[in-house]
């Protein structure tokens, strides 16, 4: 009887995702319209001119982030133009050779080395090499918090100690006490891969995303947070506390993400990040909505350290969150609110 029981709940599940799954579909784009980190508008004629070589475009980005104080824009326009010239890097190099004392030549340039030094099996030892290179930037706009956000990073790699990171996120949040990129930095090193604990992780995460700016990207950190312990692997103990911890975490992260439009660029990795949250967590029809409000910007993290095909990845879980989300659907609904009740799969 058991196995027939279990067989029959096996057979209706089926039943409803063939019968749900196709109208679940409605609000996600198809799979070939979903792009993985795709520019927005002011990013993408940059990186267009980059491919063809050309560094003014790029250049003018950079300048009038930096004019305007447009710190959080800075940052993400960074690395994405860093992330290009690991591979592609004529330009850069142009530039820097046209003007070698502009402060954005010189952070794209520290950007890049730092980013390479990473990927070096003598990381420590390549790192303090380019240190020079950061403080060259820092001190070429002693407004701008983004090399700081470098030196974060720096400081991570190079194995420093705690009264160096806190020295140095003074000088960061001194210039922007709000900036996203300079708390994700400080979230890094306090978790438990590199000089923290999940708990400490948390607790900075949770204080700075009480003590953020309405909507601000900092009220994601406790969601980076929980996605930090989710994926430390099948060592990482979890705890009741810690599990309630996660699920307000992402209770915090659903309510930021309401106050975006759906489809913007600018929350798309925030959501993306949640989804992955709220798959792990089971909370299949909260995830659907995440991936509705996504749209068709899939981002690499989350998926890349899971995954060395991101977009798939995404696209996998999305289409799973949607199948979860049909097979627990009613397999049979009323016509209408006054007539029989049917019966319910």
């Amino acid at each position: 009887m058991i196995c027939t029981m279990s067989f029959l709940r096996a057979l209706l599940r089926t039943a409803r995702m063939i019968r749900h799954a196709p109208q679940l579909s409605a609000g996600l784009p198809a799979d070939d319209a979903v792009l993985l980190d795709a520019p927005d508008e002011r990013l993408s004629p940059a990186l267009v001119a980059a491919a063809l070589g050309e560094y003014e475009p790029a250049a003018k980005l950079l300048a009038t982030t930096r004019d305007a104080a447009e710190w959080e824009n800075r940052d993400r326009y960074l690395g994405r133009l860093a992330t290009f010239a690991r591979h592609r890097d004529g330009w850069l190099t142009d530039w820097f050779d046209a003007a070698p004392h502009d402060p954005d030549a010189l952070l794209v340039k520290a950007e890049l080395a730092v980013r390479r030094a990473w990927e070096s099996p003598t990381r420590a030892e390549q790192l303090r090499d380019v240190a020079p290179l950061i403080t060259a930037a820092a001190e070429s706009d002693p407004r701008d918090p983004v090399p700081w956000r470098l030196a974060l990073d720096h400081a991570r790699g190079t194995h420093a100690p705690h009264t160096v990171f806190e020295a140095l996120w003074e000088q960061a949040v001194r210039r922007s006490s709000h900036h996203y990129g300079c708390h994700v930095a400080a979230l890094q090193y306090l978790s438990a891969a590199w000089y923290g604990s999940h708990r400490e992780c948390f607790d900075f995460a949770e204080q700075a995303a009480e003590d953020s700016l309405p909507n601000s990207l900092v009220q994601a950190l406790p969601v980076r947070a929980a996605f930090a312990l989710l994926s430390a692997g099948p060592g990482a103990r979890t705890t009741s506390v810690l599990e309630e911890r996660i699920d307000a975490a992402a209770d915090l992260a659903i309510a930021l993400s309401a106050t975006y439009e759906p489809g913007d660029p600018w929350p798309a990795e925030v959501r993306n990040l949640l989804a992955y949250v709220l798959i792990v967590r089971g909370r299949w029809d909260e995830a659907l909505e995440q991936f509705r409000l996504i749209g068709p910007h899939a981002t690499s993290f989350p998926w890349s350290p899971v995954s060395d095909d991101p977009l798939g990845r995404f696209l996998d879980a999305r289409d799973g969150v949607r199948l979860r989300v049909a097979s627990g659907m009613p397999l049979r609904y009323r016509a209408d609110h006054g007539g029989s009740r049917g019966h319910y799969a």
